[in-house]
């Protein structure tokens, strides 16, 4: 069944463009997603503005006026499954594709709307790791196109209003007369005069120079919510381009660009970093005291006899887990990899340590113990990671 347009908008099928220009407006402000946050207004809000996107092209709204749904499968009124001619509204937009609406004496496609809806934008939003685990409102300064507040998107100045165009008579389209084999054929094309509106603004208003808008630069507060990641996008509803002759605004997206953090890696909701021990810690034990994410310590209890790249984890200690619907659905980990490190210079008296340690535990001669990979293979990792700590 065809959608009803008319009773989205509230209004009657025969009202004027400018009765229905109006009453989305007024229900716009109502349903805008930054009045109304909740899910019920905004789906509302897309459907009120997809009906104005669609009567106020005029020929779309004759679309509707025989029953039809521009914007469903077919394109037109009756076009059904299996049409081959599904995308044409009748005969008469047949005979217009190939003969400019002149074949049969029908009329052409009619002028099309001046107003048209506007397009999307797209904002880049540096954040840090920080930032992104606790979510964040962002004051940002977009340039956009918005409604011009003079003509209020008609593009006339104050008082005057669009005069039909005197060189198609309103069609928004001229015909020529061709000879062929075929006999003579008329051929349509968009008006040069009016540029297939079929009408022209003869006083503009002096703000918008006719074009219903104007660029102006604005500061929008948006709210990132906790856990979202890299090349994540926001979208604000209603909040990009203005559209030509005044047409719907476009949405914008603040797509989110992590910065690098200095101690921590990111991979997905959890967090890794690398500790780096001296071996005498790693083989008497220790305990560590460790920073997190969010500015608290957590320790780290280090048993004797720790081997190079043990990992401890510390269970939901990593970053919010966001969900699809922007809701927070528990924490990821905090895996601590540990690095033992073996000094590369040692003092007369450090070294002749060693050596009484090396004599204790008949270490003076080592056999060597060789495997297949090693212990190369748990090394690799840890150079994906930041270090900190001192040697």
């Amino acid at each position: 069944m065809a959608t009803d347009y008319y009773g989205t908008l509230g209004v009657s099928k025969d009202a004027t463009p400018e009765q229905i220009k109006r009453a989305y407006r007024k229900l716009a402000r109502e349903l805008h997603p930054d009045v109304n946050p909740d899910e019920t207004a905004q789906e509302r809000f897309r459907e009120v503005t997809t009906a104005y996107e669609v009567l106020s092209d005029p020929q779309k709204r004759q679309v509707v006026d025989l029953g039809g749904d521009p914007l469903g499968n077919g394109g037109g009124a009756g076009g059904g499954m299996g049409d081959p001619f599904a995308g044409f509204g009748g005969l008469g937009d047949i005979m217009d594709a190939f003969f400019g609406g002149g074949a049969g004496g029908g009329g052409g496609r009619g002028p099309r709307s001046r107003v048209q809806p506007g397009s999307d934008a797209l904002l880049r939003l540096e954040l840090t790791l920080e930032e992104c685990a606790s979510g964040v409102n962002r004051d940002i300064t977009v340039d956009t196109a918005v409604l011009c507040d003079s003509c209020d998107g008609g593009g006339s100045k104050a008082g005057s209003a669009p005069s039909t165009c005197d060189t198609c008579g309103g069609r928004g389209e001229v015909q020529s007369v061709q000879r062929s084999f075929l006999g003579q054929v008329m051929t349509s094309r968009p008006c040069p005069v009016c540029r297939g509106f079929g009408e022209v603004i003869t006083d503009p208003c002096q703000q918008c120079n006719g074009d219903g808008r104007v660029r102006a630069r604005r500061t929008i507060t948006v709210k990132i919510p906790a856990g979202v990641g890299d090349g994540m996008r926001v979208r604000l509803a209603g909040e990009g381009e203005v559209g030509p002759g005044g047409g719907p605004a476009g949405d914008l997206f603040v797509e989110v660009e992590e910065l690098p953090h200095e101690r921590f890696t990111r991979d997905g909701a959890d967090l890794h970093c690398t500790v780096e021990l001296p071996m005498t810690a790693a083989a008497l034990g220790t305990v560590l005291t460790l920073e997190t994410l969010d500015g608290g310590q957590e320790e780290l209890t280090v048993e004797p006899g720790t081997q190079p790249g043990a990992e401890h984890v510390l269970s939901g200690r990593g970053l919010p887990k966001l969900r699809s619907n922007g809701k927070v659905s528990g924490h990821g980990d905090l895996y601590v990899h540990l690095d033992v490190v073996v000094p590369t210079k040692l003092d007369d008296a450090q070294a002749d340590l060693l050596r009484q340690l090396a004599s204790l535990r008949g270490e003076e001669q080592p056999e060597p113990t060789v495997t297949a990979n090693g212990n190369g293979s748990r090394h690799g990792l840890f150079s994906r990671f930041r270090s900190f700590g001192h040697r």
